[in-house]
């Protein structure tokens, strides 16, 4: 009996095989995405009021930080904003459009060394 050299792979039994791994993700993808929860939340009579302090930070184009309507240095404001309790205090950012990024990130940077939780980024209409 005669062998014959092996020098061809078979790759339909692969293709199969990758296939069937590519649909069996493509449905567990789909499965994942949907399965949010739509929850309509109760009303309640009393509501609990919170003594939130909002604190605007304004950054203009030319980099001009301003602290509650006050002209600071982003040192000094990264001083005043750690003193704040980063669960109670609403901190509002505004920048300016044509304002470098990197005034943003600096500002976000600071907020979440200290862990803000309530950040708010005011635009117009």
């Amino acid at each position: 009996m005669r062998r014959e050299r092996f020098d061809k792979m078979n790759v339909i039994p692969f293709i199969d095989i990758v296939l069937v791994l590519l649909v069996i993700v493509l449905a567990t993808a789909t499965f994942v995405k949907n399965q949010t929860i739509q929850v309509d939340l109760p009303s309640a009579s009393s509501k609990k009021s919170e003594d939130k302090k909002n604190i605007q930070i304004v950054v203009n184009k030319e980099g001009v930080y301003s602290y509650e309507g006050e002209v600071m240095s982003l040192d000094l404001i990264k001083e005043k904003l750690l003193k704040l309790d980063p669960k109670k205090d609403l901190i509002a950012l505004r920048m300016d459009r044509s304002s470098e990024f990197q005034y943003f990130v600096d500002i976000i940077d600071i907020l979440k060394t200290k862990n803000f939780e309530n950040i708010s980024i005011i635009t117009k209409k």
